[in-house]
């Protein structure tokens, strides 16, 4: 959904009178930082509507902390060269953090800019925001997923009876928790659903999946990659860290299929889905996508009125008939590397599946379908004109390889 926020933000910016420059940071922090810009107010309005309905990051992205003094005065220098005084980020708690630090230095600088921090994480775990967008067309893929892979577990009669699907969500269990919007039925899937919120169990794990497993012959768990022990050791950790000092994981699928099949000589069929979760903008949601957008404009409306050092916030409607939704603004440093998590009344008190009140909140953030413009059979999607990936990709290599050497 970050390419429906940008089209938010060019859309609005171009209301202008005059409109004046927008650039777009090409792969993120590190476009400002290499003065790698494209001026996006010269795009073709087309080519700008079009990426409401294009996956990925139309302007490439990075995963860059900024931390040395040199780099703030390098985003300085960047600013002032291109005489930029509005400052757009989008992302989750990491982005938020790098937008609240570029607020404070710029202040300590003297230099008059505006930052606004726009949401987006499918890990639905920024705080001070009824949810944000992502969420809902991750949530939606994850379930549709979920109730279809389901299906075709029930209908076979192989040796491969349990599948354990692996969800994002290194710390909160908000992805994870939408594989239950797939269940209409007791006996469909998932039967079992294991939260980070809710300490891992090696023992009670395998009890519980051998009692469903005796109960319907069948069994499907939906675990998030980030599950841990009561020590507050991963389940499953990859070698070595991010950028940002996160623990890199993916791999929990096949380490809970390994525990299964040892113990209890079952095979099981293990499925991690990856980027998928992500990039998946055939099935988006309409809300999710309607609702990035929203916040894009709602972006440059905040800094025209003089804002700065917030993040846009999406506020759940309580008092109206239905689902609605408006924006709001709270201060970024409430929200820097701030992480919400699932709420212990929406986990069932088992700890291996959510409960109704999960459900009613998440139902309304997968509602409505984007269709996608489609060319020979496949989705057709935009790229920004004057955007020369292999050859800036190239470039960022070089620089890349000197840094090492």
């Amino acid at each position: 959904m970050i390419n429906s926020s940008v089209c938010g933000v060019v859309q609005e910016w171009l209301k202008g009178d005059p409109p004046g420059k927008l650039y777009g940071a090409l792969f993120g922090i590190r476009g400002v930082l290499e003065k790698n810009m494209l001026d996006l107010s010269r795009q073709p309005p087309h080519i700008i509507e079009g990426l409401r309905r294009t996956p990925g990051v139309a302007l490439g992205s990075c995963r860059y902390k900024l931390e040395r003094e040199e780099d703030f005065a390098r985003l300085l220098d960047a600013f002032k060269k291109h005489e930029i005084r509005y400052f757009f980020f989008i992302g989750g708690n990491d982005s938020m953090d790098t937008a609240d630090k570029i607020n404070r230095f710029a202040d300590r600088e003297s230099y008059e800019m505006r930052v606004i921090g726009i949401p987006k994480t499918i890990d639905n775990d920024l705080p001070e925001t009824d949810h944000t967008p992502g969420y809902g067309s991750a949530a939606k893929f994850l379930a549709a997923t979920v109730r279809e892979t389901g299906l075709d577990l029930k209908g076979l009669i192989t040796s491969n009876r349990i599948v354990v699907l692996e969800a994002m969500g290194r710390n909160a269990g908000w992805l994870t928790a939408a594989a239950a919007l797939a269940k209409r039925e007791e006996c469909e899937a998932p039967h079992l659903i294991y939260l980070p919120e809710v300490p891992f169990d090696r023992e009670r794990f395998l009890e519980e999946v051998a009692e469903v497993y005796r109960e319907y012959r069948f069994a499907y768990v939906v675990a998030s990659e980030g599950i841990r022990y009561a020590d507050s050791g991963y389940v499953f950790k990859g070698r070595g860290r991010d950028a940002f000092g996160h623990a890199r994981l993916g791999g929990l699928a096949d380490t809970l299929k390994g525990i299964i099949e040892e113990e209890l000589h079952i095979n099981v069929r293990a499925i991690s889905l990856g980027t998928l979760q992500r990039s998946a903008a055939h099935f988006a949601s309409r809300t999710d996508a309607d609702e990035a957008y929203m916040a894009g404009t709602a972006a440059v409306k905040a800094a025209r009125e003089g804002k700065t050092d917030v993040m846009i916030t999406l506020i759940r409607d309580s008092s109206a008939a239905g689902y609605r939704c408006t924006t709001g603004t709270v201060d970024l440093s409430a929200v820097a590397n701030v992480e919400k998590k699932v709420p212990a009344a929406w986990i069932s008190p088992s700890g291996n599946y959510v409960e109704d009140a999960f459900l009613d909140y998440a139902r309304p953030l997968i509602a409505g379908e984007v269709s996608p413009a489609v060319k020979e059979g496949l989705p057709d999607f935009v790229h920004l004109e004057g955007f020369d990936l292999p050859e800036l990709r190239r470039r960022l290599d070089r620089d890349a390889v000197s840094v090492v050497k």
